[in-house]
């Protein structure tokens, strides 16, 4: 798929088509996040697949599957304790309604952007190695959302 079609599949599986709601989320990542935090999200907003069990978005009705907001940089890694990471300094644990403590300083923000979105929504900080390879090795795809090096250009 082109990079449109993947966002419009995000706008349609994720925010109920509604571009207007998907925009605002976008803007209060960038608004809440440290500057140089690139955000990308994955998993089955952007297959229409759940890893677990191969169901389509939401198959277990409207606002049930979550967004896998994975953000990429040193700085938001700092939010994260350093018990917090499965690979230190390369790869966090979820943020999200399980483990609302990994990163106490980012829960008013993901708090905010479930209520923007009506669904529950996950943070993860890596590296661009780990990034890699999950996306080539582990067959994960992920969709850029916010590029500060684009953004700067």
């Amino acid at each position: 798929m082109s990079d449109e079609e993947t966002r419009e599949r995000i706008v349609e599986l994720g925010f109920g088509g509604d571009r207007a709601r998907f925009e605002s989320f976008c803007a209060r990542l960038r608004d809440g996040l440290p500057e140089g935090t690139r955000v990308v999200l994955r998993g089955s907003v952007i297959t229409n697949e759940r890893w677990s069990d191969g169901q389509p978005f939401d198959a277990d009705g409207e606002g049930t599957s979550d967004l896998d907001v994975t953000l990429v940089g040193d700085a938001v890694k700092e939010y994260w304790s350093d018990d917090a990471f499965y690979l230190p300094r390369f790869h966090t644990k979820p943020l999200s309604d399980k483990d609302p403590t990994v990163a106490p300083g980012l829960e008013p923000l993901r708090t905010d952007l479930q209520r923007l979105a009506g669904r529950p929504v996950n943070f993860q900080a890596t590296s661009d190695l780990v990034l890699f390879a999950r996306d080539v090795l582990l067959g994960q795809p992920y969709f850029v959302l916010i590029d500060p090096e684009e953004e700067d250009a």
